[in-house]
């Protein structure tokens, strides 16, 4: 695919980082030389100098020849225009990243449609969901779901007294073979393995498990960990993620917001109504401990600040709060704050690129997840006819070695493969993939 990025930030860069991997043209647009400069002495891409928003630029990029036009400038008006642009020039589909949930909603989707806009990528909206997800499975770091929850994608990371530590995954398997999840990738000290049957399970390694409903609470037992009900949540940061989590909660969960702006805090007090607003400094421990961050299950720092999401979930885990979660845009200190042993990091640009790379994708692709503190990536394929991965058993066609088949949904039904599965025509197959694997796998499915 011929794909061309506006905008070299971290959101842009990540993108076309991601889809090196995949032999793209990829082309960014970006009036910053210096940022144009640095990505392309790191990964295979062209640039040019200038807005996106400009004749002269998308002209340059031949922008008539685009399969795919991605705008994710800083600037939403930006991106809109440039998309709108890109598309009457001749771009096949255009993809404009907004920060206004207004432009969501049903009524005003079809204007942005008229406009020539394929599709509007909110990232604040998105990492909202991913928390709330989250909070709703307390026993992992991240848990996606998959063809309406048949599957799912919990991350684990292993403390001391977790009941697997020191076995390998022969010894897990032998003690239970009808397990109803399976460990598909493990990453430890930065860097992620696909593990196989010797490989054994240490302290703080972050596990990648698939598992079905019935599998959850055997893997939650095998990990050490239990699945705490959140009744009672503390969120730092009147964010737009921490508004559109409160209100998406507050009716269900005792939900307390904390933050430093005082004329922001008035005017939410007044939008939300059953959450407790509080004007305060988040850096403060005296005020969390007034406020009750002891008596909290969980802890959601998203104010704009890493350092200070980074070091209040610190505390709360001192306080012995259950879950907690920090907002971490800086993707240097996603590594950090993981090893510090805050329960999970979120980033709303690795969340924002795995919904636009799943566009990318030549297979048919139901849902792609970049996972946060890994390159790997979790895919949802939908098996067709006459593809190679139903032409024999998983074990006997040679799929890639830096790729797993994790579990597989065959109409009412799911379930964990094993080396002896067959997949058919129509079945939804959810794969781990390492970015060496990722052009490889899609072939499989075609």
């Amino acid at each position: 695919m011929r794909i061309i990025i506006a905008g070299a930030g971290e959101v842009g860069s990540h993108l076309a980082r991601m889809l090196s991997y995949e032999y793209h043209d990829i082309i960014v647009i970006d009036p910053d030389s210096e940022k144009l400069a640095q990505l392309a002495s790191n990964i295979d891409v062209l640039t040019v100098e200038g807005s996106a928003a400009s004749f002269a630029a998308l002209k340059e990029a031949n922008v008539n020849k685009a399969d795919l036009f991605v705008a994710v400038t800083h600037f939403e008006e930006a991106n809109i225009i440039s998309a709108t642009l890109a598309k009457r020039l001749g771009a096949k589909k255009v993809i404009s990243r907004i920060d206004n949930n207004e432009y969501m909603l049903p009524s005003n989707k079809d204007i942005f449609l008229n406009l020539g806009i394929d599709s509007l990528i909110y990232p604040e909206k998105l990492a909202a969901r991913e928390v709330i997800g989250i909070l709703g499975q307390t026993g992992s770091a991240e848990f996606v779901d998959f063809s309406g929850g048949k599957l799912s994608l919990a991350v684990i990371k292993l403390d001391e007294d977790a009941p697997v530590i020191d076995q390998s995954l022969v010894q897990v398997t032998k003690r239970n073979e009808r397990l109803q999840f399976r460990a598909v990738a493990i990453t430890r000290d930065g860097e992620t393995i696909i593990p196989r049957g010797n490989d054994t399970f240490r302290v703080n390694d972050i596990v990648y498990v698939i598992t079905n409903q019935k599998g959850i609470r055997d893997m939650l037992k095998y990990s050490g960990k239990t699945n705490i009900e959140v009744n009672n949540l503390m969120i730092l940061g009147g964010s737009r993620i921490g508004v559109r989590i409160a209100s998406e909660l507050e009716k269900d969960v005792n939900v307390k917001l904390i933050d430093y702006d005082k004329e922001k805090s008035t005017r939410l007090a007044l939008y939300f109504k059953n959450a407790l607003v509080i004007h305060g400094d988040g850096r403060d421990t005296e005020l969390l401990k007034q406020e009750g961050l002891e008596y909290m299950d969980a802890f959601v720092a998203v104010t704009g600040n890493s350092e200070t999401n980074i070091l209040a979930c610190l505390v709360a885990k001192q306080m012995g709060v259950g879950k907690t979660i920090a907002e971490v845009e800086n993707l240097d200190y996603i590594q950090l704050a993981e090893g510090m042993g805050i329960d999970t990091v979120i980033n709303k640009k690795l969340i924002t690129a795995s919904r636009i790379f799943r566009y990318t994708m030549t297979t048919e692709v139901s849902s792609v997840k970049c996972l946060t503190g890994t390159d790997a990536e979790v895919m949802e394929f939908i098996v067709k006819p006459n593809s190679p991965i139903t032409k024999g058993k998983i074990k006997d066609i040679n799929f890639p070695k830096d790729a797993i088949i994790g579990g597989v949904v065959s109409g009412e039904t799911s379930y964990i493969t094993v080396g002896n599965s067959e997949i058919k025509a129509y079945d939804r197959v959810v794969v781990f993939a390492l970015p060496s694997a990722i052009n490889k796998v899609g072939k499989f499915f075609n």
